[in-house]
């Protein structure tokens, strides 16, 4: 019995890590924005220049990815009290994010070499599981209804509107439109579907290994 609830708890752990690791991930991969800043047309929508929504869109990752306090600032948009207090409730999801990524991996390493001395791999074939079956039903969602899975996301995550942002007082919601937000929820999704083969082929490399 306390070995399943090891595994299981390992499982879990490894879980969440992975997918952490997979949000972190994606939002430091500005590549992928600078693909559709020329995919979806945004400098004739909106009227900026390249390096003007470079600017601002860098802006908003930084202060993302950072663990500091510095506020957000904009190089050239201006930003409304609602929109100042929307980026910090997103920068506290994403500390969530950061912070699950290096606890987990550190208790994940212990779990891990833990369950070598014991020779037991069953936890990989369980994180192989659930690591594919939430990309599954979140793949479902998005396939089915993007804009309601992106409006549902939004009302979960966050207690007020302010995520409805007004582009004449918070202009860089122009430069931000929802189809990069779907094409991160894509990249997340390959992320955790690839960390979840990989977990299986650890386990057949394993169990392999064992038989021999």
């Amino acid at each position: 019995m306390k070995s399943k609830l090891t595994k299981l708890t390992l499982s879990i752990i490894l879980t969440l890590t992975i997918i952490s690791l997979a949000v972190v991930l994606t939002l430091a991969c500005k590549p992928l924005y600078y693909l559709d800043i020329h995919a979806l047309h945004i400098p004739e929508t909106t009227g900026c220049t390249i390096s003007e929504i470079k600017a601002n869109y860098n802006a908003v990752i930084d202060y993302c990815l950072s663990f500091g306090n510095a506020p957000l600032e904009f190089p050239t948009f201006p930003m409304s009290e609602g929109g100042r207090i929307h980026f910090e409730e997103v920068k506290n999801i994403f500390n969530l994010f950061k912070y699950m990524v290096i606890g987990g991996t550190l208790a994940s390493t212990a779990g891990i070499l833990w369950m070598r001395r014991k020779h037991c791999y069953g936890y990989l074939k369980l994180t192989a599981i659930l690591t594919v079956a939430l990309p599954a039903i979140i793949g479902a969602a998005v396939a089915l209804n993007w804009d309601r899975t992106f409006v549902t996301f939004h009302e979960i995550a966050f207690n007020n509107d302010y995520w409805l942002f007004d582009p004449a007082t918070d202009p860089v919601i122009n430069i931000l439109p929802d189809l990069y937000f779907l094409h991160c929820a894509v990249m997340i999704l390959a992320l955790v579907i690839l960390e979840s083969i990989l977990c299986a082929w650890a386990y057949r490399a394993e169990k392999r290994k064992n038989n021999k």
